[in-house]
């Protein structure tokens, strides 16, 4: 799968979710909203990262490849709702990261 297809495959899950949002809550989560929601997904990460190499007891380590999936999943979500392109903004840190490296 390349970034194209998560793009395109996360806008389609969100929009589900916000069809989710409007029928419990009457209107869909703001960019906000959905920051927090993402910021929760990577302290997960965190806390099922240190349970991975021993160091926090967790009784949920199987999430923990699914975590990491859905944290890249709101990244994208995030970029489409401050129209930001995902691609370029994954590219553009990876071109730049290694050019400063060199």
């Amino acid at each position: 799968m390349d970034l194209k297809d998560v793009d395109r495959l996360s806008e389609e899950i969100r929009s589900k979710y916000h069809e989710l949002e409007k029928e419990l809550h009457g209107s869909t989560w703001s960019v906000e909203e959905d920051a927090l929601a993402f910021l929760t997904d990577a302290g997960l990460v965190g806390r099922l990262t240190m349970d991975n190499q021993g160091r926090w007891p967790s009784e949920n380590r199987q999430m923990l490849p699914s975590k990491i999936g859905e944290c890249v999943w709101w990244l994208a979500v995030l970029a489409q709702r401050m129209d930001l392109d995902f691609e370029e903004c994954v590219e553009e840190f990876l071109s730049n990261r290694l050019d400063s490296l060199k």
